[in-house]
């Protein structure tokens, strides 16, 4: 039984993201500087963000709340991979899309385990 959200796989999964973003955006052009690079750092650290708010959460409904806004961002994240790598920012995204799909999968467990 997690006692804190850092006992959390899926939060230390998704905090590792927020990590693995704010190194890939710091190569980012400077003319995205308030663009694509705070939207994507923005979305990217909203995942572990609402994460470790709902764990605080005493009710189910709460909880699952702020586990689906960190889906929300998550699948933000995910367009936003797209689109650097169609723009030529960034081209391995394949990883970080994985590991994206990986903390998806991860919350729709967390999810279902408050049913």
């Amino acid at each position: 039984k997690a006692e804190s959200f850092e006992d959390l796989e899926v939060w230390e999964k998704a905090h590792n993201l927020v990590l693995d973003i704010y190194g890939i955006t710091k190569d980012y052009p400077d003319k995205e500087k308030f663009g694509l690079i705070s939207q994507m750092r923005r979305a990217a650290v909203s995942i572990p963000a609402n994460i470790a708010e709902g764990f605080k959460k005493r009710g189910i409904k709460d909880k699952a709340n702020f586990y689906n806004i960190a889906q929300g961002s998550l699948s933000e994240l995910r367009y936003y991979l797209i689109l650097s790598e169609d723009l030529d920012y960034y081209k391995d995204t394949d990883d970080l899309t994985g590991k994206a799909n990986t903390i998806g999968r991860m919350l729709n467990g967390l999810i279902k385990s408050l049913q």
